[in-house]
């Protein structure tokens, strides 16, 4: 068996969303096709991808190096022992050739985006969801039917108020989310605390409230929100700052006890670990967000699960940006902590299958072949046509 092409296409957000840094007017997400010569139903089988949301699209990256490598490896160079699938993990190898260590913001979104879309690909020859072949190979076999899911909201948008925040609000836990997430660092302090206020009265816990401040703070503003924040105990304090920032993020963590969360923008098993090195979070509460299709895929994001047991955190403990089908059957397979959600945001790229439904703040795993992007029909509509053209 062999891959026969892999394409990629950028598609806009087209989204007036807001956050504490930045706006998403210009955002942009590459989706990926990876076709094989295996058949399945008289069609080649076809895996999928796309780079998850907050990053712009990557294609040149990928046409000018990493499709290239694993077109030109020789077929049996990237498949298992048995000969009868695609092995991601030589498959990363390949595509990781003749890179310099060190730099992994330039390509780790785009090599991420085209391993996870090898995974679709590996599920779907085996005939069953990624979620239960990630068990099988790194979770013990331990399947789950449903996992832990939140709302990232909040967003600053054009006239939008406290009224209008409490009736997004409303309106996600009438979908059956519990647990919502807002943006902060977009207003004075004392407005945000008001937003933050407002939403308390509508969620029945302030362990069902965190705040996102996008790693937009500096010192001062840092431990102004910190202070500030600390008598909600809410359920975490996202990105408070840059995350390689680790000796400032270690300050916000002295001067606060509630739970952070922070992850999502470094890219590599060694800023990860670093960051609990160096950072001053605390495993006993704290959460990590790794973005997976950003930070490399699957097969790395393993070793860097392992790296993490040796530093005494729990999968429990891991929470991974997304919001998105690929992520959900992330957090399904390895036994994560819970998974995020975007419901009515982004556009296609927002949420998970058409006919999702969420209990108690649960979204049960599908049990489609593969990721199941075939179950979010405006989405599908785009990553067909992109196989077609192949």
């Amino acid at each position: 068996m062999r891959i026969v092409a892999i394409k990629e296409t950028a598609i806009p957000l087209k989204s007036t969303l807001r956050n504490a840094v930045f706006d998403f007017s210009e955002m942009t997400t590459s989706v990926v096709a990876v076709i094989t010569d295996v058949v399945r139903d008289g069609k080649p089988v076809a895996g999928f991808a796309f780079n998850s949301t907050g990053r712009y699209a990557c294609g040149a990256q990928m046409r000018e190096r990493f499709i290239p490598r694993i077109l030109k490896a020789k077929p049996e160079s990237l498949v298992n022992a048995a000969g009868d699938n695609l092995d991601p993990e030589k498959i990363l190898a390949c595509m990781m050739q003749r890179e310099k260590p060190g730099g992994h913001t330039e390509r780790s979104v785009a090599i991420g985006t085209i391993e996870v879309a090898c995974w679709d690909v590996v599920a779907k020859i085996a005939g069953k969801p990624l979620h239960r072949v990630l068990a099988e190979r790194y979770n013990s076999g331990k399947v789950l039917d449903k996992v832990a899911c939140y709302v990232g909201g909040g967003w600053y948008e054009p006239g939008k108020g406290l009224t209008e925040l409490q009736d997004e609000i409303r309106a996600k836990l009438d979908q059956g989310y519990t647990t919502m997430k807002i943006k902060v660092g977009g207003a004075p302090i004392p407005e945000d605390i008001a937003r933050v206020e407002a939403a308390l009265k509508v969620v029945s816990s302030s362990a069902n409230l965190a705040v996102d401040a996008n790693a937009g703070f500096d010192r001062e503003r840092a431990l102004g929100y910190a202070r500030a924040l600390a008598p909600y105990e809410l359920r975490w304090f996202e990105e408070p700052t840059d995350p390689l920032d680790y000796a400032l993020l270690a300050e916000v963590a002295a001067a606060y006890d509630a739970p952070i969360g922070t992850g999502e923008n470094l890219f590599s098993t060694q800023d990860v670990q670093n960051l609990v090195r160096f950072g001053g979070l605390r495993a006993d509460r704290d959460i990590i967000q790794i973005d997976v299709p950003q930070s490399y895929g699957i097969a790395q994001f393993s070793r860097t699960l392992d790296m993490l047991k040796r530093h005494g955190w729990r999968r429990a403990s891991l929470f991974p940006h997304g919001g998105n089908q690929m992520t959900l059957h992330i957090v399904g397979g390895f036994g994560l902590g819970g998974c995020e959600a975007y419901p009515g945001v982004f556009g296609i790229f927002a949420g998970f299958a058409d006919d999702a439904r969420v209990d108690n703040g649960h979204l049960r795993l599908p049990e489609r072949p593969g990721i199941g992007f075939e179950a979010q029909n405006a989405l599908y509509a785009v990553m067909r046509g992109l196989s077609a053209a192949a």
